[in-house]
């Protein structure tokens, strides 16, 4: 029961994720989602099943501070986007055998965790502080 975690490592909450992930009883392999080599046909493997605003991460720097809007995007250019700046792309990507899921509150996520409630998992802790752990500093 492996299931491949791609997360940026450090990050409090995919920390938090694979352990609970552990705790149910699987063996969490975890990938660096900003070191993978990511094609747009890899990504939209994990992405297909969100609409194309819920594919982004909202606590990257880029988009926080407006560098970034993710109403300017298509499919493809966003793609183009997160192969160039990983920290766009929601994480983690998880791939449980040959089912792919984006972010912990996908459909798969949900039903490798069935039972625990994950919504304090979906923000990052930090945004309280309004301090932000996704920059190059904290790879």
């Amino acid at each position: 029961m492996e299931i491949h975690f791609y997360e940026k490592p450090g990050c409090i909450n995919n920390t938090k994720q694979k352990r609970i992930l552990a705790e149910k009883g699987y063996t969490v392999i975890a990938e660096n989602i900003l070191t993978y080599k990511w094609t747009a046909e890899k990504l939209e493997t994990f992405m297909k099943d969100r609409p194309l605003k819920e594919r982004f991460n909202m606590s990257a720097p880029r988009i926080k501070n407006g560098e970034v809007s993710i109403h300017d995007f298509d499919e493809q250019s966003a793609f183009e986007a997160m192969i160039k700046d990983p920290f766009l792309i929601k994480r983690p990507l998880i791939q449980y055998g040959e089912k792919f899921g984006c972010g912990f509150d996908s459909s798969l996520a949900t039903d490798l965790i069935k039972g625990i409630n994950v919504d304090a998992l979906l923000q990052c802790p930090k945004m309280a502080e309004n301090k932000n752990c996704d920059d190059l500093t904290s790879i």
